[in-house]
């Protein structure tokens, strides 16, 4: 096997990391993935997750943990309830026995944004739960927020922010959109999708947004108007997750000033960027437990390249951020995963560097074709006629 004896670095506890050491794991590599969290008990941030079968869940299949997977599920988090700006009920996904989205073409399904077909839905923290629970013990090595690293061998000497230091003869950045490791290996820079989210999470949701949770009923709500658009729904730890979504200038966050732990400047923001949509909204900011996360929409290039190195790649976010409008993010670093690690340790190539290549490759050009999709959907899903677009795709394929 290409990694007999060596020492593989994983940077970066997301779902592609984590999944990547377990499956290199199962093919007894030596393998340490080093998270910047301090331990596993950090809230796990972001909307929950539906995999796909043919990449996270193929993903999960092969690491042997498919059943836990399904047994922490979540059933009615994929059905959706569509409004529109004054919150008029426009379709509802509870009140149908198969969902909109059983019968839908593929083609109607990319063009529903990050609502697709309905698949299994699991919440990020339970998903990342079950992998971290996977793993043999001292796999994680926490509060390692990497910092720099250089040559050394055939390898690389790692530097991390709590002043530890350690060699790797593989390095693989999982470490987000926002990678450090990926300078090491790309100078190609994201560009601005013309979009940006402003992410709230309102805790305790029942009694802090009793209304919205209600009206949500486990599942997601869009509401789409005007060019602009809210997404919410809630988490099985009883929090609600929204965002406002719209067409904002790069250069917005730097020149609006706006402080985000600032509750009250936000709403106001909210009351005149939204001034045309009902007062109805206005729930989502009247809680003390509420935060928020400015969200700028960036992507790489579609037809970006890299010259293959034999002791480091990329996977998932580090190498094709974009943005989540085809749902499609999570599963690409799961699929990104199970891919390299095929690829190491099935013997089926002479040497790492012709097997990253290989990886390399495949992985781009996948994700150059999903980056693609992303921006069409963008596009459709702030404008003018985003709304009758979305239920025209519901309704023609409603069942009684």
């Amino acid at each position: 096997m290409l990694l007999q004896n060596k020492q593989v670095a994983i940077i970066g506890g997301g779902m592609g990391g984590l999944i990547l050491a377990r499956l290199l794991q199962l093919q007894n590599a030596n393998v340490n993935v080093y998270e910047r969290d301090l331990n596993s008990e950090v809230r796990v941030q972001g909307s929950p997750l539906d995999l796909h079968e043919d990449s996270g869940l193929k993903a999960m299949k092969q690491a042997n943990l498919r059943n836990e997977f399904y047994e922490n599920i979540r059933l009615n988090a994929s059905k959706a309830r569509i409004v529109n700006q004054n919150f008029e009920l426009k379709f509802d996904e509870h009140n149908i026995r198969k969902t909109a989205f059983d019968e839908i073409s593929n083609n109607d399904a990319d063009s529903l944004g990050n609502i697709s077909k309905p698949r299994p839905e699991i919440d990020r923290s339970e998903l990342r739960a079950i992998l971290l629970e996977s793993l043999l013990p001292e796999t994680i090595v926490w509060d390692s927020q990497f910092l720099t690293m250089e040559k050394e061998n055939q390898g690389w000497r790692l530097y991390f922010k709590n002043g530890k230091t350690i060699y790797a003869d593989l390095v693989i950045a999982a470490d987000g959109a926002n990678s450090k490791v990926r300078s090491y290996l790309s100078t190609e820079k994201p560009i601005y999708s013309g979009i940006t989210m402003i992410e709230g999470t309102i805790y305790n949701a029942k009694e802090n947004a009793p209304n919205l949770f209600e009206f949500s009923k486990g599942g997601k709500v869009l509401a789409l108007g005007n060019g602009k658009n809210i997404m919410y729904g809630t988490k099985g730890d009883g929090s609600l997750m929204f965002l406002l979504s719209s067409k904002i200038p790069e250069n917005w966050l730097a020149e609006s000033d706006l402080d985000f732990k600032d509750n009250l400047k936000i709403f106001e923001w909210f009351k005149e960027v939204y001034q045309d949509w009902s007062s109805e909204w206005h729930e989502l900011f009247l809680s003390n437990e509420l935060y928020f996360i400015p969200r700028p929409q960036y992507y790489f290039p579609l037809d970006q390249s890299w010259k293959t190195q034999e002791n480091l790649t990329l996977i998932g976010d580090a190498a094709h951020r974009m943005p989540p409008f085809a749902g499609k993010g999570a599963n690409l670093a799961m699929l990104d995963a199970l891919e390299l690690s095929e690829c190491l340790t099935n013997n089926q190539f002479l040497d790492l560097k012709t097997a990253i290549s290989y990886f390399e490759k495949r992985m781009l050009e996948r994700a150059a074709k999903a980056a693609k999709d992303t921006l069409r959907n963008g596009e459709q899903l702030h404008s003018k006629d985003a709304l009758e677009n979305l239920l025209s795709i519901f309704n023609k394929t409603k069942t009684h």
